[in-house]
């Protein structure tokens, strides 16, 4: 008979946090247990590098790796993707692992897309919520008039509205003639629009249904946004973030469904996308004293993995080929189906999505932008962990999506990190040649945003240490080192409480590759359209990236075309904004359908220009100049 493994404690400090995992679980998946955030790009296939820990205590076994440094490696240092845990032990995580709900940034320089009350109030889609609550009158039954309750209801509801086909749930009707009679035929009644039906969700007493709440939700892949309406007012009450909670097992959604078919592990990752949602709820609920049964819808806004794992569709398809959805247009369901504590009858809404890697987040963009409604032609680009790219008017639109954007997040960058506290989010070389910068809280540089990174790498071009091919220029500048690893650049030197900073080949080369997949992307679908650089009537560039970035930086690097900078919008969390009009409105709704069925498709894993355009992107700023006309100018190229 086998013995059962010995079960190990570990202890992760500063947080006091602990778990028991058998002898033998790897340190990682000790960390996850107990609910530790690890950053790990690689998902824990051991060659990204970012695990770092540090074992205090106990006994542990390392798989030997080029990852760590020597003097790493002698400070018990090791990457808990592959650690063994072989006895009890203390481990200490390192800060910059942390995730600070406090710092996540809420688009301020993008306010006028957000406040998404004003889409309605100017008359672009008409005040007509998708869940909403009346005032209801009824005569009471006479011998004369002897209409049953229920259908008594429906005459007095579509006095006030259209509403041809209507449904009312067992336990309402089960109910209805007693609330009746106690409110002398006087009621609020919460109605919801579910596709071509509007179904009675509440009936109660007139004095109880005064308010009429609803959330709004982005389910981003790294953070998760949630915005508390108020739907007699169309007014948003209060907003709140934080990081999503799958991110321990994967920083992309294709390292998590990788993660979740190897284990099993579908429920939980719904369970944890759940959790985020809920736990946002509650605090703004909270914060505003408001009743959860007084939130009577949710709509969720993201791409269509981050859709599936909210509702525990089948996501394996999306990384495989043909990389198709289970669902691109999901109709409303009960939100308690999938466990969101709202009120036991509230709906759940998802924006459609076009595909299996263009999802209703992008459908938001279209709508917010308004691209649609446009005679001239415009572009949009969302930058985040994917590089999605629209490009169209009204008459036609056209869609991609590059894998190749998630560098610009920190994703696979020595020293990158998200935009929080102490990343380096403005870069510039001064003519002296020293480097000068900016950090987010103004606090001392622990790394690099994507906003510091595309400065990083223009200003590294410009002054010319790094060539067109973005190899370093060995031109006996100091600050140009070689290790084991290879060449790297020091951008802010050690101090006797900070470690150096510094951009390495490796990094530089991912960042090329990243920014040439976004405008190879760009680029198949101008020419799929032939549309050139001066037929683009404005670019849109969405997402929290898009709020920091230096837009002639982009053009310099080669990551967006070569248009006038006045043609360059950033338009925030474009994503949060579109559920928000939907919600406000049915027509809305209508028309984000509408969106997502004329969406041409491009699939750029098979599209045979596709590759030639990233070949030719990866270069400062491309190998054709003349793209570039204002990159050429400034410098000799």
């Amino acid at each position: 008979m086998d013995e059962k493994p010995k079960k190990c404690t570990t202890s992760f400090e500063p947080s006091g946090l602990k778990t028991e995992v058998p002898t033998g679980t790897i340190l990682l998946e000790a960390a996850r247990k107990a609910g530790i955030y690890l950053s790990s790009i690689c998902g824990g296939d051991g060659y990204c590098g970012k695990c770092k820990v540090v074992i205090d205590k106990g006994q542990f076994q390392s798989k030997p790796t080029t990852l760590l440094t020597p003097d790493e490696t002698r400070e018990n240092i090791v990457l808990a993707c592959g650690t063994k845990v072989l006895s009890d032990m203390t481990i200490t995580v390192p800060k910059f692992h942390s995730l600070e709900t406090s710092q996540i940034l809420m688009d301020s320089d993008a306010r006028r897309f957000s406040e998404l009350a004003g889409n309605v109030q100017e008359g672009v889609f008409e005040f007509d919520p998708l869940v909403r609550k009346l005032a209801v009158e009824m005569s009471e039954p006479t011998v004369h008039d002897h209409t049953a309750d229920h259908e008594r209801l429906y005459v007095a509801i579509r006095e006030q509205i259209d509403a041809p086909v209507m449904q009312t749930g067992f336990r309402i009707l089960q109910g209805l003639s007693k609330v009746l009679r106690s409110t002398n035929y006087q009621v609020a009644v919460t109605i919801g629009r579910r596709s071509g039906t509007t179904e009675v969700i509440e009936v109660e007493p007139s004095k109880r249904g005064k308010t009429n709440f609803a959330v709004a939700v982005d389910l981003g892949t790294t953070t998760v946004v949630a915005h508390l309406l108020d739907l007699i007012n169309a007014k948003t009450v209060d907003t709140e973030a934080i990081y999503n909670s799958q991110i321990n097992f994967g920083e992309d959604y294709i390292r998590r469904i990788i993660y979740a078919e190897e284990n099993d592990a579908f429920d939980e990752m719904q369970n944890r996308i759940v959790h985020d949602v809920n736990s946002l709820i509650v605090t703004l609920a909270a914060r505003q004293k408001i009743d959860l049964r007084e939130i009577v819808a949710v709509i969720c806004s993201g791409n269509t993995a981050m859709i599936h794992f909210l509702l525990n569709l089948d996501s394996t398809r999306i990384r495989r080929e043909p990389y198709v959805a289970s669902a691109s247009f999901v109709p409303a369901i009960r939100a308690a189906e999938v466990g969101i504590q709202i009120n036991k009858r509230g709906l759940l809404y998802c924006l459609p999505s076009v595909a299996a890697y263009v999802g209703s987040d992008i459908v938001a963009g279209v709508l917010t932008t308004r691209i649609y409604t446009k005679k001239e032609v415009s572009l949009f680009v969302d930058i985040g962990t994917n590089g999605e790219v629209v490009l169209g008017n009204r008459e036609w639109l056209v869609c991609a999506s590059s894998s190749a954007g998630p560098a610009f997040e920190g994703s696979g960058v020595k020293h990158g990190m998200r935009a929080a506290a102490g990343a380096i989010e403005k870069l510039n070389i001064a003519p002296d040649g020293s480097i000068e910068f900016k950090t987010i809280g103004d606090t001392h540089p622990a790394g690099i945003c994507g906003s510091g990174l595309l400065d990083t790498i223009a200003e590294l071009f410009i002054n010319g240490i790094i060539d067109r091919t973005g190899r370093f220029k060995t031109n006996g500048d100091t600050r140009l080192t070689e290790n084991d690893e290879g060449l790297q650049f020091q951008l802010v030197p050690a101090d006797n409480d900070h470690q150096e900073i510094v951009i390495t080949q490796a990094d530089i080369d991912n960042l090329v590759r990243s920014k040439a997949g976004v405008f190879a992307a760009i680029r198949v679908l101008m020419n799929s359209t032939q549309t050139k650089t001066e037929d683009l009537d404005a670019v849109y560039i969405a997402g929290g990236f898009g709020n920091f970035m230096n837009v002639q930086q982009a053009v310099t690097v080669g990551m967006l075309p070569d248009v006038p900078v006045e043609k360059i919008q950033f338009v925030g969390n474009t994503s949060i904004a579109g559920a928000k009009t939907v919600l406000l409105s049915q027509k809305a709704l209508e028309t984000a359908e509408k969106i997502a069925n004329s969406m041409t498709y491009f699939d750029l894993m098979s599209h045979s220009g596709y590759m030639d355009e990233f070949i030719r992107a990866s270069f400062l700023p491309h190998t054709d100049l003349s793209l570039f006309p204002s990159v050429a100018s400034v410098k000799s190229v």
